[in-house]
């Protein structure tokens, strides 16, 4: 992947009468790159994009694209290829012709719209299904009918709102990875918004952290999991708890707990759930006791929430590890890679 940005937003800033939805954000992302905007609602992820593709004017900043300004560019003339969390399609047009809608809208001769609409569908696996109307379509037919859409222009690049939030649980998971894939084959610079932490982890070269309008702070899957810089960060990828303390010549101390390793100064432990265990006695660098207070058989892992003097932590174990009873007095043992100081 090259390395010099081909996208930039500098100081992009979205302002609706006091209130600052988006405030001076600024990304440089390469050629190539899935970025995913991650955070709550109301973080200003979608605003982002929506100025990005042109059908937000920003209050400030610019966007550039490949090195060419776009900031005051209407829509139609960005070139860029945008799915939607409601895919949009029109319901009295067939697939192919959802498909071509753009190209006519550009002009293209009518035989030119059908032939790259046909490739188009062919390359989301739906060039039998191109005669269909959308009402006579899947959830997940009709997604990769608003994906094929968007990339029939050979844009420069493919925004992503939400776009697998309507569909079922296995059906997300199975589109996710075939977006992904095709994304890097195509080798198409991609923003994907999201606020499911799974979603962005798994598909994202890297993921901006949203909150209030600004960035908390960006990285790969990994480094944000392993090593997050911020608070927010860390509680809101999930399956994690910050505690509170301060740390004491390598020691980080809380109410009720103990951690060594800590670095001079540290003001947060971030205990990742699942690598913490549950034992009868403590070991390791970590010591915090606690009561059981709920579990959660889901499958392959318990959930589970100990109250400990430090506050309530949770706890994921292996479904071959079934923790003690609701209502039984244990420790917090961690595992290698279970503590991050912050």
């Amino acid at each position: 992947m090259q390395t010099e940005s081909y996208l930039s937003l500098t100081g992009l800033t979205a302002t609706y009468g006091q209130t600052r939805a988006v405030d001076r954000l600024t990304l440089e992302i390469p050629k190539g790159e899935l970025l995913s905007l991650l955070g709550p609602s109301g973080c200003g992820k979608s605003t982002t994009l929506r100025m990005i593709a042109g059908f937000v004017p920003p209050s400030e900043g610019s966007v550039v694209v490949n090195g060419k300004d776009i900031t005051r560019q209407p829509p139609h003339r960005r070139n860029i290829g945008v799915v939607f969390q409601s895919y949009a399609l029109f319901p009295h047009l067939t697939a192919l012709d959802n498909v071509g809608f753009g190209l006519r809208m550009r002009n293209f001769p009518r035989a030119t719209c059908r032939e790259k609409a046909q490739v188009a569908l062919a390359t989301v696996g739906l060039e039998a299904f191109a005669n269909r109307y959308p009402s006579e379509l899947s959830g997940g037919q009709q997604q990769r009918v608003a994906l094929a859409r968007a990339l029939v222009i050979e844009p420069d690049l493919l925004l992503l709102d939400e776009p697998l939030s309507n569909l079922d649980a296995n059906l997300r998971g199975e589109m996710r990875d075939e977006i992904r894939s095709l994304q890097q084959r195509l080798g198409i610079t991609t923003i994907f918004v999201t606020h499911d932490q799974q979603e962005a982890l798994a598909m994202s070269d890297r993921v901006a952290v949203m909150e209030g309008g600004l960035i908390r702070e960006i990285g790969t899957p990994r480094q944000l999991c392993d090593t997050p810089a911020s608070a927010f960060t860390a509680s809101f990828l999930g399956a994690r708890t910050v505690v509170n303390g301060a740390a004491t010549g390598g020691v980080f101390t809380a109410p009720g707990l103990t951690c060594e390793g800590a670095p001079e100064g540290a003001s947060a432990l971030v205990l990742r759930a699942a690598r913490l265990r549950l034992a009868e006695t403590p070991t390791g660098p970590l010591s915090l006791g606690g009561e059981l207070k709920s579990v959660a058989y889901l499958g392959e892992t318990f959930e589970t929430e100990v109250i400990t003097p430090a506050g309530p932590i949770r706890v994921i174990t292996p479904s071959d590890l079934p923790p003690p009873p609701v209502g039984a007095t244990c420790s917090i043992n961690a595992l290698p890679g279970a503590t991050t100081f912050i």
